[in-house]
């Protein structure tokens, strides 16, 4: 039994707390550091991994393309991947002059970096479930042997970087199942890859998993594999085992059942003290707990494990029994900050309730204070929720957190619909930001969906000025009994009328309409993007939206029927109350196998797509680290409808990605709601020039030098020129215009200009 240190707050003091591991390990003999490679990510110089380095910094070393001449910038080249359906976002890698994306229907292709000219393509021959952020990047001392990594379909694949070949050597004819030997029966889950490429440290590919936070949902278990053979290296138990740390935070035999926990967005490698450091998301269910009462190690924790061995090291919870989908899982940030008079290594974490968080690398410890607060009780039957929660008291938020009558977005054109949203804030429950769902309405902001998501957060290393994207976006929620699946009488489209009001009216609405441009309508959907793209998404996810793991094959061709022909379903008003009502003997038992207390998402949106509070809805945000004061924060990006009507500095609205800061004095970074990228001053948020595409940016850029010329390269959607209301993704099908949007934009000097430096 291993023991190791972590800190904890009790009476409001720092203590040392002891414990035991909750990580299963193996050492493995095979040590192949790749010096090539990691000489190379210490550089920033080129593009080797997901967020430019291991540490995830989201910076450049580049200077070529400067404040002064980014003005010049210039399209070069555009690789179009095509209407891969619901998911995008993808980093580009760039190694040796090849750049490595995804293409149409998915296929993994190797691009002559100043051309875009493919070099080869592998076929994954099935488009549906890849993790479409991006791949990961291998090479062995020697260079002999340089692998491409990447998740399709929840197994991990590798194929020879400089062919395109499967890898036959590697697991099982070149894949290893990510389903296995997590406890759960491996056909029942829907989706365990994470959509956010691993990391490769020494002979290691380690990695997350993007469970969903749903019932049913798997748990979000951390591992690591050999690059060589795919063989299991260690695993940390995110909800622990009966023995291990943290067991006693949940009721016995949680692990059995409550899924998530899990590692879905970035993660941090420290290499020269070969740790690893994990931000973790919220437990089943996002928003009920009765039947996982306690403080739930290790959600929302920063957690650092020995990236060797996967042993525990410290951790750091930032929100106690999760009812508000407060995950973490912006990268955490590596820096050297000046404190107190001397150097100190810390991490970074920003979350999405808007609150920064700075540790001690080494031992978690807080670099200024945080303070356990009481917070509101819940009234749900049931559920017991944490009476405190931390809150950093030095460092200000990026994020508003509150949604007051004041606060109604002007925007919205019927004054009416402006009045409505007032009265529903003033009926909200809202008593600060960790008030409780309840079987009432109850305010959340900044929103499950707002603060900082995957790849918000980027450094500057040489001023150590931590930048955050963010976005505003409040939540209503409102639980209610979720009913239980029964036998449906009548056709095809009534038994899916059925499954889609027990399981998708909360966020979509009884009338399929949505909550564009958050939330996607339903109506025509069939005929907009087909069957085969809507059973992948209720399958496995679409970000926001989860999988659906209690769902089976029957259900989904039920509810395909029903959005097919909505007319045709038919059932009598009685019947279907008595379908949607809980049986009386699960709504008077508690915790597993009873009440399951469920709501949608509750995105604030008004009826023609524009958010409910006020702009500027997302925002870039510097903050001193130095000091733990915010230099300056700008609207992000803009809304081209109201943009033309002279009204700007709105903030994007639902920019997905983030930023990477240059040694040539910029930030560059996407937004979609516009169809730019905006190229800022790192020192003071003024911009310096935007470039405009035919698709909508989405994701981390890619900076790269070859051949003595610097490049930026970009993911973008289908969707361009967002107007308010427009569907958040792509609505065509392969071979239609919106097939040359989407895809990888790449900017450079003019190759005159370039020659002069």
């Amino acid at each position: 039994m291993m023991q190791r240190i972590s800190w904890k707050m009790q009476a409001g003091t720092w203590v040392l707390v002891v414990g035991a591991a909750a990580a299963l390990y193996v050492r493995h003999p095979l040590q192949t550091v790749d010096a090539a490679t990691a000489a190379t990510r210490a550089s920033n110089v080129s593009w080797t991994t997901y967020g430019g380095s291991n540490s995830d910094d989201q910076y450049s070393a580049l200077k070529q393309i400067n404040r002064t001449n980014a003005k010049d910038l210039k399209q070069v080249w555009f690789y179009p991947a095509g209407n891969n359906g619901f998911r995008y976002g993808s980093n580009p890698l760039v190694i040796d002059g090849v750049m490595y994306v995804y293409g149409k229907n998915n296929t993994v292709v190797a691009l002559d970096a100043t051309t875009g000219k493919e070099i080869w393509t592998y076929d994954t021959h099935n488009p549906r479930l890849i993790s479409h952020r991006g791949m990961t990047y291998w090479e062995s001392r020697d260079r002999s042997d340089r692998r491409i990594l990447f998740s399709m379909n929840n197994f991990l694949h590798a194929i020879d970087a400089r062919t395109g070949k499967d890898i036959q050597s590697f697991g099982k004819d070149g894949a290893v199942d990510l389903r296995q030997g997590l406890g759960r029966e491996p056909s029942t889950m829907r989706q365990i890859q994470s959509n956010t490429p691993g990391r490769v440290f020494e002979n290691l590919y380690i990695t997350g998993a993007a469970t969903g936070e749903e019932y049913e949902s798997p748990p979000g278990d951390l591992r690591a594999f050999d690059v060589v053979t795919g063989k299991l290296v260690w695993q940390f138990h995110t909800i622990p085992h009966p023995g291990e740390m943290g067991y006693d935070t949940w009721p016995k035999d949680a692990y059995k059942y409550v899924g998530g926990t899990n590692n879905w967005g970035e993660f941090s490698i420290d290499e020269k003290r070969g740790i690893v450091y994990f931000p973790l998301g919220s437990p089943t269910y996002d928003f009920y707990g009765a039947d996982r009462h306690g403080m739930n190690l290790f959600s929302d924790c920063l957690l650092a494990l020995d990236a060797r061995t996967g042993k525990y090291i410290w951790h750091f919870q930032t929100t106690h029994h999760d009812l508000w989908d407060y995950d973490l899982m912006t990268g955490p940030k590596l820096m050297t900050i000046k404190h107190d008079g001397k150097m100190v290594d810390v991490v970074v974490q920003a979350g999405k309730n808007g609150f920064v968080y700075v540790f001690d690398r080494t031992n978690g410890k807080p670099i200024w204070p945080i303070e356990e607060r009481p917070v509101p009780k819940s009234d749900v039957p049931g559920e017991q929720s944490w009476p405190t929660q931390p809150f950093p008291i030095h460092i200000p938020p990026f994020a508003r957190q509150k949604f007051t009558p004041d606060m109604v977005n002007p925007y919205i054109s019927d004054p009416k619909e402006r009045e409505e949203i007032r009265e529903q804030i003033k009926a909200a429950r809202q008593e600060g930001i960790f008030t409780p769902p309840s079987l009432a309405t109850t305010m959340e902001t900044p929103g499950n969906n707002g603060g900082a998501n995957w790849g918000s957060a980027s450094i500057d290393p040489a001023t150590n000025t931590y930048y955050v994207v963010s976005k505003d976006a409040p939540s209503l929620l409102h639980l209610a009994p979720k009913p239980p699946k029964r036998e449906i009488p009548g056709s095809p489209e009534t038994k899916g009328m059925v499954v889609y009001l027990q399981n998708c009216q909360t966020c979509h609405g009884a009338d399929r309409k949505g909550q564009p441009p958050a939330i996607p309508s339903l109506q025509g959907v069939m005929d907009r993007v087909g069957g085969d793209r809507v059973r992948n998404a209720v399958q496995n996810g679409m970000a926001p939206m989860p999988a659906f793991p209690d769902l089976d094959n029957a259900d989904i061709d039920h509810l395909l029927a029903y959005l097919k022909s909505p007319e045709k379903a038919n059932l009598p008003a009685d019947v279907l109350a008595r379908i949607m009502a809980p049986p009386k003997e699960a709504a008077e038992k508690l915790g597993p196998g009873g009440t399951r207390y469920w709501t949608g998402y509750g995105y604030m949106n008004s009826k023609e797509g524009l958010s409910a509070i006020s702009p500027p809805w997302s925002t870039l945000t510097a903050y001193d680290m130095n000091k733990g004061e915010i230099k300056w924060q700008i609207p992000l990006g803009e809304v081209t409808e109201l943009a033309e009507k002279g009204i700007r500095n709105t903030g994007s609205y639902w920019p997905r990605g983030g930023a990477v800061v240059t040694a040539g004095g910029l930030i560059i970074v996407g937004t979609r709601s516009d169809s730019k990228i905006h190229i800022y001053d790192k020192d003071t948020g003024k911009q310096i020039t935007e470039l405009k595409v035919a698709g909508g940016p989405e994701g981390i850029p890619t900076l790269y030098e070859v051949n003595g010329r610097q490049y930026i390269a970009m993911s973008a959607r289908a969707n361009s020129d967002r107007r308010v209301g427009d569907q958040p993704t792509a609505n065509a099908k392969s071979g239609d215009p919106a097939d040359q949007k989407q895809g990888y934009y790449v900017f450079a000097l003019p190759e005159r200009d370039v020659a002069k430096k």
